[in-house]
């Protein structure tokens, strides 16, 4: 019995004038919620998934984790749910049925491993959103700490980790980037995945712009405004101040590892680039190519980068880069390998 319960022995079922479950179910529930994966998921997210009603109660805060430390006493005495039977019943509708989704992650670990990938959730979800199960982890923007523990686990390519989180018991505790990404990929959230992945919202696969903006948004705002300033972008005064304030050693190291990470990416997004060459062959300028990223400062630093690789046809030049390394797609166990790795992840946009 939970602590805090409203339940005694002798009480029974559910008090007058509640709704269709009990304080014990109430119990069952946020107890068990408590090692679920997606604790910190917005409800308005969980329903959408669901086939219930929408959550009613808009905020950021309204997740499972605002609910399940309440008795059921409390619960029923919460702003926005006070008097409305129907939102308590709603809450304990949502948090079940997403625990029915949550639970293959904890208990098909003991069944055949090709069946297993065969009905993994998030192997599903990827196959919905066009992006590739091999993609490497070393090219997902995240965290130190959560990519050297992919490279403790052995976790190199996004079927790893599908694979990997079908295996978690409900009993171990996840946090930070790892959590963060179960979820969005658990869920489809979007947004939130494309700040993971060259991924572009409301569309199907992963884009090679995105991927070179993920690496320019990984630097600190003065890095990017000095750099935006190098490739031609007028800059307002703010912006002009914080590019007067970096260091020009700090943008020369900066602008070497975009070039890197820019001819990686162009290396594994060969067919997008095709695609992307086409247009500027028939006169579209990259400049407009990069529009798609919605920030002028990360859009001027993109197109600086793609120049020498998106040449038009009649100058019958070819990009010249003295740099084309490989992109990884194994880590040695221990290291932090990756573009990422370099900079923690320092993203604000």
């Amino acid at each position: 019995m939970p602590p805090n319960s409203d339940i005694t022995p002798s009480s029974g079922g559910t008090p007058p004038g509640t709704g269709k479950f009990s304080p014990r179910e109430w119990d069952v529930v946020r107890t068990a919620f408590h090692t679920s994966i997606m604790i910190d998921t917005t409800l308005a997210g969980l329903a959408e998934n669901l086939n219930v009603a929408a959550w009613p109660i808009k905020g950021e805060d309204e997740t499972p984790a605002k609910y399940i430390d309440l008795t059921y006493r409390e619960l029923c005495a919460m702003p926005g749910l006070a008097g409305k039977t129907e939102r308590i019943d709603l809450l304990i509708t949502i948090l079940q049925e997403t625990l029915a989704f949550d639970e293959p992650f904890g208990d098909m670990v003991t069944n055949d491993a090709l069946v297993d990938e065969r009905d993994n959730p998030i192997l599903k979800n990827l196959n919905k959103l066009g992006i590739p199960e091999e993609f490497p982890i070393s090219l997902i923007a995240l965290t130190p700490e959560t990519r050297e523990f992919c490279n403790l686990e052995g976790i190199t390519t996004l079927k790893a980790f599908a694979v990997f989180a079908q295996g978690i018991s409900h009993n171990v505790i996840l946090g930070g980037d790892f959590r963060a990404l179960l979820n969005s990929l658990s869920h489809i959230d979007e947004q939130t995945l494309s700040q993971f992945f060259p991924f572009r919202p409301g569309e199907k696969g992963l884009h090679l712009l995105e991927g070179i903006a993920l690496a320019v948004r990984a630097f600190p705002d003065a890095i990017e405004a000095s750099l935006a300033q190098r490739y031609g972008a007028i800059l307002g005064t703010e912006d002009a101040e914080k590019a007067e304030s970096a260091q020009q050693s700090d943008a020369d190291a900066a602008e070497e590892i975009l070039r890197q990470h820019t001819a990686s990416y162009i290396e594994y997004f060969q067919a997008d680039h095709a695609k992307l060459q086409e247009q500027v062959n028939t006169g579209v300028p990259v400049a407009r190519l990069a529009i798609v990223l919605k920030d002028p400062l990360v859009e001027s630093i993109v197109t600086g980068l793609l120049k020498p690789y998106l040449v038009p046809l009649e100058q019958h030049s070819h990009p010249t880069t003295t740099i084309t390394p490989t992109v990884q797609t194994a880590e040695p166990a221990g290291s932090k390998g990756g573009f990422f790795s370099k900079f923690g992840r320092l993203f604000k946009k």
